[in-house]
């Protein structure tokens, strides 16, 4: 984790236990709830927000040990939930993530003041090369926090997006990679990891819970 950014668990959750996930998914994302964003051409879920607020299945799993433990191995045992969400990059129209960190997010918008956080990802569909995955510029934490602008037009959820330039200059040394997997599987990374994913133009959706 320290030296690539990111860690890859395969398969940590049964695909027993991922149907009980995706049962409640389905629960949340029937509300009609502005915690739920919806893409700008589709309209439906891009992202729901606050799910261990809103449903009991969710504020079980943020306790749960196999997400607990591995977090505290990396960042400590005093830990807390910032923001529980789902997202999801519908067949055939699911919209790209532009370039970004979380830490630009979480200090412009939330006001954390150090990139502390963690980024727990349970994947909830498999994770192909073809329906949008996450890519990572390996390594790319090391830089630290780097310079950031805010994108409100690109898509429905408006981004604090890492400038092309500072993409570039980051790519001359960390390799870009993408994180697969069977549904179950889990992805810890970093707040300065600089991440985005493209657009899912696949017939099979990408569904991914993420705990910060």
């Amino acid at each position: 984790f320290h030296e690539n950014g990111f860690l890859i668990i395969p398969e940590l959750f049964s695909a027993e236990e991922v149907a009980v996930l995706r049962s409640a998914m389905d629960r949340v994302f029937n509300e009609e709830n502005p915690a739920n964003i919806r893409e700008k051409k589709s309209g439906v879920v891009r992202t729901a927000m606050g799910l261990h607020l809103r449903d009991e299945t969710f504020a079980r799993l943020v306790r749960h040990p196999r997400l607990v433990e591995p977090a505290q191995q990396i960042a400590g045992s005093d830990l807390y939930v910032q923001q529980v969400k789902i997202n999801v990059k519908s067949a055939f129209d699911g919209e790209l993530w532009q370039w970004h960190q979380d830490f630009s997010t979480h200090h412009e918008d939330d006001g954390s003041p150090e990139p502390l956080a963690l980024n727990l990802h349970i994947f909830l569909d498999d994770v192909t090369e073809f329906n949008g995955p996450l890519y990572f510029f390996q390594g790319s934490h090391k830089f630290g926090s780097v310079a950031t602008l805010h994108d409100t037009v690109s898509t429905s959820y408006p981004l604090w997006v890492v400038e092309e330039d500072t993409v570039r200059h980051i790519a001359k040394t960390c390799p870009l990679v993408s994180a697969t997997g069977k549904a179950g599987t889990a992805l810890i990374f970093g707040d300065c990891l600089v991440h985005g994913s493209p657009p899912n133009i696949s017939p099979s959706n990408r569904s991914i819970f993420s705990l910060i």
